[in-house]
């Protein structure tokens, strides 16, 4: 028992809900793929601890706090939260269980998530969540058909018939929300391609407007317009890229257009260049520029980076190991300023900390959460290679230590 204890996971699920996350000195010291992934199911479990615990046993409403600078954000906040959190969870929860330490925690995650989503679109739960009424549940509504496409066996599969047929019904009372003229599009795709998934109800003109106009918006060098204009912010790794991928993938497995495939391969080759860049982007130090709008949602920003390695596509010069350290260092670096979460272990708004000046009129306590889509590399097996021995240096890294690299180029498309 001694020996079971000493390990990290194991003492994850003897530890409560709220446990500060605990960094000992050799996961400091230590370049080591595994510690690392030890450290980051940590983190992950410690953000989604008050998030499922609460929704899983119908009470979310009651329990979560509502920090936001906009009184209003109240009615929406609750599925933010639970959406966001789930489609970065996601990709490790579809390991499954299995006998390792690790594999009997993802159990105990994967039947929280089934239950909260069970309450989530219940209409006669105390934590029946709003998909329809304003505008900001149609984003959320995305980010929760997200985590459905990407858990397809895990979330959606254990799914009793009444609850399937409960998170059709609510993902279709989306529809009433009129998506802005910006990456907004891509969350009424993202939940036509769910429904296109799991109940060939799909209105394909919502995912057609979207991927076109997308298209159009394409600023060349990796990088969409968030609408016809540029914007300097994540928003291509937050939002735009891996929704992109998400739609056309599941377009792609649904009905092997030619043309789709065609269009999916070019936008990975775009997501690849611009995950290149937000490679280059995390300094030496595991800091990375504080520009643009939804700051708070921190590590978040580097949404992409993550989805491209976890689909093995990286680009040639980038390794696996250098992104596994960098990311890392980043979540660290983030998770560990004082004031990240409050004494209940709900997250705050803050970049590096608790900053409440940080968060815009739309940002709420659940917009936080989207943190969260930093860990979908975790959905790669410990085996895989991007979890096997020692750090290498990223980028800046090499380069600042005086390395000799090639040049970087901008990318051309080749649509």
């Amino acid at each position: 028992m001694k020996c079971l204890l000493s390990t990290l996971l194991i003492g994850l699920l003897a530890c409560s809900s709220f446990a500060q996350v605990k960094t000992s000195n050799k996961v400091n010291a230590v370049d080591d793929g595994k510690l690392e992934r030890q450290y980051c199911v940590e983190v992950l479990t410690r953000i989604a601890d008050p998030v499922l615990n609460a929704l899983s046993k119908n009470e979310l409403r009651k329990t979560m706090p509502v920090e936001s600078n906009n009184s209003a954000r109240n009615y929406s906040t609750h599925l933010e939260a639970f959406g966001r959190l789930l489609s970065g969870m996601a990709p490790w929860l579809e390991l499954g269980p299995d006998n390792t330490a690790e594999g009997i925690l993802r159990k105990k995650y994967i039947d929280l998530a089934v239950s909260s989503i069970k309450n989530a679109v219940d209409p006669n739960a105390p934590d029946f969540l709003n998909f329809n009424k304003g505008s900001q549940p149609l984003v959320d509504a995305a980010f929760f058909a997200q985590a459905l496409l990407r858990a397809p066996n895990q979330l959606w599969g254990r799914l009793d018939n009444e609850t399937k047929a409960n998170v059709i019904k609510a993902l279709k009372s989306s529809r009433v929300i009129t998506p802005s003229y910006s990456n907004w599009l891509m969350f009424s795709a993202t939940i036509e391609a769910a429904l296109c998934k799991f109940d060939k109800s799909a209105d394909m003109m919502r995912i057609d407007y979207a991927l076109k106009q997308h298209q159009l918006w394409y600023k060349g060098d990796g990088m969409y317009g968030d609408g016809p204009e540029f914007h300097f912010d994540y928003y291509n790794s937050f939002v735009i890229q891996p929704m992109l991928i998400e739609v056309l993938s599941t377009l792609v497995e649904a009905n092997s257009r030619e043309a789709d495939k065609k269009l999916y391969d070019e936008i990975v080759r775009r997501s690849q260049r611009y995950a290149a860049i937000q490679e280059r982007l995390i300094s030496p130090e595991g800091t990375y520029p504080p520009v643009g709008r939804s700051l708070a949602y921190r590590f978040g920003a580097f949404h992409l980076l993550s989805k491209i390695a976890y689909m093995h596509a990286l680009p040639k010069e980038v390794e696996p190991q250098q992104v596994r350290a960098a990311v890392y260092t980043v979540i660290k670096r983030q998770i560990e300023a004082s004031g990240t979460f409050d004494q209940n272990g709900w997250l705050q708004v803050g970049y590096a900390g608790h900053q409440p000046g940080m968060g815009e009129n739309y940002i709420s306590t659940g917009s936080l959460y989207l943190c969260s889509e930093a860990f979908i590399i975790l959905g790669l097996p410990q085996s895989d290679a991007l979890w096997q021995g020692k750090d290498l240096p990223w980028t800046s890294k090499k380069l600042w230590s005086g390395e000799n690299l090639p040049v970087d180029h901008a990318y051309k498309s080749e649509l």
